[in-house]
């Protein structure tokens, strides 16, 4: 047995559901779709009862304790119908299940130990004649059950323990990785998961997959699984470019020395205040921190917000001279938008350019609107006029700490948090963060692929 061969058997063993847990399962679903049965039959309309995902396909992961029940709906139901329905069957079943919402509401719960999401669809034909989004499920899961053999659903567990080892498993718009039905169509296409290992290690993106030759090209991505049910879908669209980078170097690395380290997820250990002090004072750089109360938002909502904010915050640095040299956010009861820069003081006055003398008419429009204000110049230099005029901000407190703030580009229910009161936090005194952002901050300045 190669070196390999005998990571993949042992980390196989450990993420592999046993006898117990799968019996326990089979004991739970049938129970569970019994009383989604019973409240179907009290409903004006028929109801067919569908589960899906990793624990319908067998290829979750022990103790990844899921369970995906859909209730299929005849596709002229009215949506509003749809919806009621939907919850109706859900309370039933799930008396004590709390309600949430994705393109139309759904209810998850616990049952027997199981985390329960109870989710009604339409029972469209094919995929292509989607109402909402989560109609295509029951068309993945099916499509996935007829290919999957065992020795198949070995290498998907194997697959998904390495990338939530490697912390790009899941297409939450927090991570921006890998679901579940992108890794093992991944593992489909080659075969297993050291082929797919192989094969990721020398792709060059953009990589594109058509496991059903539906011939479509309308993608721009860095990764393109067309989506076997659903030729107008790209089923790795949420993979971020760095998750899509993270999963080549890690599986170089996994093939070059086999070992079980890239299959176990864990978080580094917080850093306390004067570890970041001594890392800012290594580093030679200012941070800002711009820290407010969490928008009460799901994370799909909230993390590409967080970043459209980060973004704009960081770009307005940049673009008034401060030099960001990175940035990042971490949210958990307060979030915070870091940005750690090069330039934290800047002279009160910059230098304007403004068009050369011999293109007349522009040049005079310049030289008279300055000629007579508070700027030095006009002056010549090479040929062009100048002049060096006041800097608006000449601090990025200066910058971030008024009404300017909220002139860049701020996720929507960011900036609300942001008028409700925000602390802004420059230099050292940055460094307090960490006990709250401990964590985040021992991922910033150990950064790793």
């Amino acid at each position: 047995m190669s070196e390999f061969d005998a990571v993949a058997a042992r980390v196989s063993d450990r993420v592999t559901p046993d006898e117990a847990e799968r019996e326990a399962l089979r004991s739970a679903v049938d129970a569970l779709t019994g009383r989604i049965r019973d409240a179907v039959a009290d409903l004006p309309v028929d109801g067919r009862i569908v589960q899906v995902g990793s624990t319908a396909r067998g290829t979750w992961l022990a103790d990844d304790r899921d369970i995906d029940l859909f209730v299929c709906f005849p596709p002229d139901t009215d949506r509003a119908d749809l919806e009621t329905y939907g919850l109706s069957v859900g309370r039933t079943a799930l008396p004590d299940a709390r309600e949430e919402y994705a393109e139309h509401p759904y209810v998850t719960g616990e049952f027997h130990g199981f985390d329960v999401d109870l989710v009604p669809c339409y029972d469209v034909e094919d995929a292509t004649a989607i109402q909402s989004a989560v109609d295509r499920t029951p068309f993945h899961d099916a499509y996935l059950r007829e290919r999957l053999t065992p020795e198949l659903a070995t290498d998907v567990r194997l697959f998904k323990a390495f990338l939530m080892g490697i912390g790009a498993y899941g297409s939450d718009l927090k991570t921006r990785g890998f679901s579940g039905y992108l890794s093992e169509l991944l593992v489909l296409e080659y075969g297993g998961f050291e082929a797919l290992l192989r094969g990721a290690a020398d792709w060059r993106p953009p990589v594109r997959f058509d496991p059903e030759n539906h011939g479509t090209e309308s993608f721009d991505d860095p990764l393109v699984v067309i989506d076997p049910t659903d030729p107008t879908r790209n089923v790795a669209a949420v993979c971020a470019p760095e998750n899509v980078a993270r999963l080549q170097h890690y599986a170089r690395n996994l093939l070059d020395d086999p070992s079980d380290e890239p299959f176990v997820s864990a978080d580094p250990d917080p850093i306390d205040a004067d570890a970041v002090r001594a890392h800012l004072d290594r580093r030679g750089t200012t941070p800002v921190a711009v820290v407010f109360e969490t928008p009460d938002i799901v994370d799909d909502q909230l993390y590409p917000q967080l970043r459209k904010s980060l973004n704009g915050i960081a770009s307005e640095l940049d673009r008034r001279g401060f030099k960001p040299v990175r940035s990042t956010t971490a949210a958990g009861d307060r979030a915070v938008l870091f940005v750690e820069l090069a330039v934290d003081e800047l002279p009160t006055v910059r230098r304007h350019r403004g068009p050369p003398v011999h293109v007349r008419e522009h040049a005079t429009g310049f030289y008279d609107a300055y000629a007579d204000g508070d700027a030095y110049g006009p002056f010549l230099d090479d040929g062009r006029y100048v002049v060096e005029r006041s800097r608006e901000f000449s601090t990025p407190g200066e910058l971030l700490g008024g009404d300017a703030i909220f002139q860049v580009a701020l996720g929507t229910h960011v900036e609300r948090a942001l008028e409700d009161g925000y602390e802004l936090l420059v230099g050292e005194a940055a460094a307090s963060l960490a006990d709250e952002f401990g964590v985040a901050f021992a991922r910033y300045f150990d950064p790793t692929p």
